[in-house]
């Protein structure tokens, strides 16, 4: 027998307010899949507060109560894990993650370019739509530091995903918006698709959008966009290294983080216990990491105790489907757990020249997916202190052996740097973290 498409996903919404929401996820398993799963939670700005994972090795029952704002679309919501499960054709063998598996065929890209009078709010926001490559010229910092983006709000609504932006405000007072998207439909293409773009975005802008065009733009644009190259030695050995450095500030990691790995409890699985402080995006964080070694989770728990510590059990396997009994298999695995725990992203603040910027780097895993709603996070700790941002690039880059999305925003410092380094720092660390709500 098999299950009916609508119930892959409840959701359960909590008759108290301020009490978690439940969803449940009962589809055939694949290695990744809670990873996936808690990304898209969390790119719908949801926190899970307690988590269970099972699976006999062909289909999974996950649990995961979480917390969020009222204004979380849960259809869409739905739509997305929804997605993000295996057909129930492929409950006759679990499917393992491998970088070497053929990629699917890339979404086409379009270029929406947008021209309109500058007003505030016009922008900010874009980046939680999963924006790869951001470069914003010498235009108005105050017209992108307050509320969330007309623009992209509407762009969310029509599921389309940006992939890159550019903008420019011309000196009469225009700003020209250059949007490079995908289409989660997969109707850009067509006429109609376009014309309900052009009235959603007219709609909402009123008089001070002045045109708007759509067009599919070529290969070699994508292929560009997608490229990684590597930051200079000094950046990432100085300022954002790949191991732990041997003192770091406290306030720029989470504390107290304990993984414990046993192999006696179970005779076939490896139980892996970690015990750390709770921070936005935890479980994706664990979540990513095993996918990136290709390990299967065949038993999960995850709750939050007083003091937001939290403690997760996991009974897991390789895909070869043994426990890990290798020492060094063990230590490389769980130093990676404890790294990712303590700092799932790098963020300093340097001098460039004359100029200050401050630097992000956001893992990227394997499949080529990286953290979501971090340059929201960014801008939101940098408008939080009154800085200005006179610039920004977000690139794929390769540190060591590992990709990262590199955010990198010059600071407007007008007559001087008002804000010390440090706390500039922190202020984006918490945001990142979660710890400033």
């Amino acid at each position: 027998m098999g299950i009916l498409y609508d119930d892959v996903v409840i959701i359960r919404h909590s008759e108290k307010e301020g009490d978690p929401a439940v969803i449940t996820v009962n589809c055939p398993d694949k290695t990744g899949l809670g990873c996936d799963l808690c990304r898209i939670i969390l790119f719908f700005g949801l926190s899970i507060v307690r988590g269970d994972v099972s699976t006999d090795g062909k289909w999974c029952y996950i649990v995961f109560s979480v917390v969020g704002k009222s204004t979380t679309r849960w259809g869409l919501l739905k739509k997305r894990l929804a997605g993000a499960c295996p057909s129930c054709s492929s409950a006759s063998g679990i499917s393992y993650y491998s970088a070497e598996l053929q990629p699917p065929r890339p979404p086409d890209v379009f270029l929406l370019k947008l021209v309109c009078h500058d007003r505030k709010g016009l922008l900010h926001g874009a980046d939680i739509f999963l924006v790869e490559n951001l470069e914003i010229g010498m235009f108005q910092a105050e017209s992108w530091r307050f509320a969330f983006a007309d623009v992209t709000e509407v762009l969310c609504e029509l599921e389309l995903t940006i992939k890159k932006v550019k903008v420019s405000t011309t000196p009469d007072g225009r700003v020209m918006d250059l949007f490079f998207v995908t289409d989660i439909r997969e109707l850009l293409h067509t006429n109609k698709r376009k014309e309900d773009t052009y009235d959603h975005l007219r709609a909402v802008m009123g008089s001070s959008m002045i045109s708007c065009d759509i067009e599919m733009v070529g290969p070699e644009i994508t292929a560009c966009s997608a490229e990684s190259s590597f930051l200079p030695t000094a950046i990432t050995e100085n300022i954002l290294p790949l191991q732990m450095p041997d003192e770091l500030p406290s306030s720029l990691t989470s504390t107290s983080v304990s993984v414990i790995m046993d192999n006696l409890l179970s005779p076939a699985h490896t139980l892996v216990q970690i015990v750390c402080q709770d921070h936005k995006g935890l479980l994706y964080d664990i979540m990513r990491t095993l996918k990136d070694y290709n390990i299967q989770i065949s038993y999960g728990r995850f709750y939050i105790k007083r003091r937001r510590t939290c403690e997760i059990d996991l009974f897991i396997m390789q895909a070869d489907g043994k426990k890990i009994v290798d020492p060094n298999k063990q230590k490389a695995l769980s130093s990676r757990l404890e790294m990712e725990l303590v700092r799932p992203l790098r963020v300093a603040v340097v001098s460039r020249g004359p100029d200050t910027e401050l630097m992000v780097a956001n893992p990227v895993e394997l499949s080529g997916k990286g953290r979501p709603l971090v340059f929201h996070d960014i801008t939101l700790a940098l408008t939080m202190l009154n800085s200005c941002i006179f610039s920004a690039e977000i690139r794929r880059r390769m540190i060591g052996d590992r990709e990262f999305e590199v955010y990198r925003v010059l600071l407007d410092e007008g007559e001087g740097l008002a804000v010390p380094r440090r706390k500039i720092e922190e202020q984006v660390w918490k945001m990142l973290m979660g710890w400033e709500q």
